[in-house]
């Protein structure tokens, strides 16, 4: 080593170089000068002395040397950077982290797996969901999530979560979770709630979330459904609403419908019970509910319940003004044999099950409610996980399940958990073993307090509603998923009606012939399967609030429009079955091939199947309906100088920008990443500019301007009567569609604004 140390220096010694000189220019500046001697200046100005070439026996030693010397520093160098390299062993992290989605798909890893020899298509992909999600695995986790008890809040639903939490855990989805603290409304223990009728006195168990709580006498009045048309009946044979107890039997509309209703007609409570007619179980079955005609927290309305929330006090518009309770049949029945009055006519749809009543109207004998509900605060987590997308990660298809229910909640609850379970299993091991790449993220989402309102979802939304509606491509409900056999229906954002039929087209007939398709009906398949979304849809809220394509699907019994165990604790495992013929586990696995193949869609596609024309025929009927209103009024003198131009303009400019998204596609190379996602982010942004901007969301949180609820919608101004209030709201709304329609182009200086 000695001996090539030798040589490298004496090497280097070997060569000089002349030094730097600064020479004076005629400039008078001075310049850099670089002097390299030789022999012929070696003496001149003590230059350095020239380089002279040593022996050549001396100078081939020295060159094996310097070759060996130069691989032994290099193999030293290569030794030493490998051991100070190595990457050391991180263990993993398992801690609950609250984190909305944007950030957690920014901190979690990449998901690593063997790159495919050959890229999946669609058929590859449904023949391996289907192979993964089996009845017999179904079978051990319905059995594994099934629990006597899961109330919003409680221990059983906090173990709920964290088995979820496991779950998800297990099959590296990267869990987290987002925490809420909410105020929901419960009995009191020490004071229940009752009814005196005369002598009869009643204390029942169920009870309505949200009532006010009150104590309040009036006439008792018989309103059938609590509809508007019904209570329109009442107004017609001149029965007295103002200061009433409205007794109504549950179905049709919801319970905070059926109070707001009663409310909007000056009624002082409302008595809800189940009609033998429409339900045929138990008379002393308690019903259970809520009646805020909202979503989420009626106590943080438009923002989120973080940390007991460090906004000030304030009360959504959606809480009723009026107590409210659920009575059994029983207790109907005994109110309906005494409540006097004039009978209610054959013709008008009020007899109800009880064959010897002749449900009378009442309006002549008082009846007491008192309702003695008190608010508790309760801590509630959201769980989720994560399967990211290899190409967009940062576009996201959300699939949610309510975890929480009064009793046992076997259809409301368990069936939907254990899809949302199932389906994260079998996507992330099609991931990991099968070579499937999705393009964007997939995210499991266990919702809590779902029974109260969807709080556990909208306060998620609200926490995160500046990036969710930019981010959301959609959302599927795995609530309610498997009420029968027999039939199917569903409800979604008109941007997934071709995804729902192509759906239908490819799953499987659970009946064991031809698809969900055939089991419809193939004529006019919208007519048969759709149903409007109502408000107490668990997809409502994204969809009215947050401005996301969202959809829920339901296998049902024939000749029935809803499962009629909700709300009590006959929901479990005996009645489901007696509803699927036996079948729970194979109805679930075919609930589960179909939302799965819908996200898997979403996720797969390189460009969404979102059908923006689908959107078309629908504001053309709402804006026919409100030419039509405002000719009427126009006509008969009530209304002068407003004019529908500018809403047929606005619709006209919705019209072109679909179809110019149309044509882009028609026109487009679909394998061009960047040219796929341009039109995608045109796509994303028709339901969330469909929000009005003009409301409030604390005030009027349903702000779709086709499907939500307020005197925004089309649908309210087609029925304005107000000069003033119509002027304004045509305005306000011909400009939001206006804006959806400029927010569909693909370049600002391409927009079409005739207005």
């Amino acid at each position: 080593m000695d001996r090539v140390r030798s040589a490298f220096n004496s090497m280097i010694k070997s060569e000089r170089y002349s030094r730097f000189t600064l020479q004076p220019g005629e400039d008078g500046e001075r310049h850099v000068e670089v002097k390299l001697s030789d022999d012929a200046t070696e003496g001149e100005a003590g230059g350095s002395p020239s380089f002279r070439p040593a022996p050549l026996h001396q100078s081939r030693r020295t060159i094996c040397y310097l070759v060996l010397g130069t691989l032994l520093l290099f193999l030293t160098g290569y030794l030493v950077g490998y051991i100070s390299h190595r990457k050391p062993k991180v263990e993993q992290e398992n801690c609950v982290t609250e984190l909305g989605v944007e950030n957690r798909l920014k901190t979690m890893p990449t998901v690593v797996a063997p790159a495919p020899q050959v890229e999946l298509d669609w058929k590859d992909i449904t023949q391996l969901l289907t192979q993964k999600l089996t009845s017999q695995a179904f079978d051990k986790t319905l059995r594994d999530f099934d629990l006597p008890r899961r109330s919003a809040g409680s221990e059983e639903d906090m173990s709920l979560a964290k088995r979820v939490f496991e779950e998800f855990r297990k099959v590296e989805m990267n869990p987290w979770t987002d925490i809420h603290y909410v105020q929901l409304q419960m009995p009191d223990s020490k004071s229940p709630n009752r009814v005196v009728f005369g002598s009869d006195v009643f204390e029942p168990t169920g009870y309505l979330a949200y009532s006010a709580p009150m104590k309040v006498e009036g006439k008792l009045v018989y309103g059938n459904y609590g509809r508007q048309e019904d209570l329109d009946v009442l107004q017609k044979k001149n029965v007295e609403l103002i200061g009433s107890v409205l007794l109504l039997r549950t179905g049709k509309i919801s319970f905070a419908e059926q109070v707001d209703n009663a409310a909007t007609k000056g009624a002082s409570a409302v008595l809800i019970y189940p009609d033998s007619e429409d339900f045929t179980y138990l008379a002393d079955t308690a019903l259970y509910g809520h009646v805020h005609l909202g979503s989420g927290d009626p106590y943080t309305p438009g923002f989120p319940s973080f940390n007991h929330t460090q906004f000030p006090p304030t009360q959504s518009s959606g809480l009723p003004k009026i107590p409210a309770q659920t009575i059994t049949a029983n207790m109907a029945s005994t109110l309906l044999q005494k409540i006097g009055g004039p009978e209610s006519d054959a013709s008008s749809g009020f007899k109800g099950g009880f064959k010897s009543l002749a449900y009378s109207l009442g309006g002549s004998k008082n009846i007491t409610v008192e309702v003695n509900n008190v608010l508790v605060n309760r801590k509630i987590p959201n769980v989720f996980g994560v399967i990211k997308g290899f190409t967009d990660p940062d576009r996201y298809v959300v699939l949610g399940a309510q975890r929480d229910a009064w009793g046992e909640g076997y259809a409301k609850a368990t069936v939907g958990t254990s899809v949302l379970i199932e389906l994260a299993k079998a996507v992330r091991e099609m991931v990991e073993n099968d070579g499937f790449r999705p393009r964007r993220s997939l995210v499991f989402a266990s919702w809590s307090a779902g029974e109260y309102g969807s709080v556990g979802a909208t306060e998620w939304l609200e926490g995160y509603m500046s990036s969710i509606d930019k981010s959301v491509v959609a959302y599927i409900s795995l609530d309610g998923v498997v009420m029968g056999r027999g039939s199917f229906m569903a409800s979604a954002s008109p941007l997934l009606y071709s995804l729902l039929e192509s759906t239908m087209k490819e799953v499987k007939s659970p009946l064991g012939s031809g698809t969900v398709y055939d089991l419809v009906g193939k004529s006019d398949w919208k007519a048969k399967a759709l149903r409007p979304m109502s408000m107490d849809d668990p997809a409502y809220p994204f969809l009215a609030f947050s401005g996301i394509p969202s959809i829920s699907f339901h296998f049902i019994s024939t000749n029935i429009e809803a499962y009629p165990y909700y709300g009590t604790n006959l929901d479990n495992m005996d009645h489901l079955n007696y509803q699927t013929n036996h079948r729970t586990s194979e109805m679930t696995t075919v609930a589960a091939q179909f939302a799965g193949q819908m996200a898997l869609r979403l996720v797969h596609n390189h460009l969404l199947s979102l059908d923006v024309s689908q959107y078309s025929s629908i504001i053309y009927k709402d804006v026919v309906q409100v030419n039509r209103h405002i000719n009427q009024l126009s006509q008969s003198g009530q209304l002068k100088e407003v004019t529908p131009t500018w809403l047929n303009q606005a619709r006209g400019s919705f019209q072109r920008a679909a179809d110019s998204i149309n044509s882009a596609i028609d026109n487009t190379d679909l394998n061009d990443k960047e040219a796929c996602r341009i039109l995608n982010d045109r796509i994303m942004r028709i339901e969330h500019t469909l929000l009005s901007p003009y409301v409030s969301p604390i005030e009027t949180p349903f702000r779709h301007l086709l499907l939500g609820r307020g005197s925004h919608t089309l649908a309210s101004i087609a029925k304005t009567t107000d000069r003033d209030q119509l002027h304004t709201q045509l305005a306000l709304a011909t400009w939001s569609l206006q804006g959806c329609a400029d927010a569909m182009v693909g370049n600002i200086w391409d927009i079409d604004n005739e207005i």
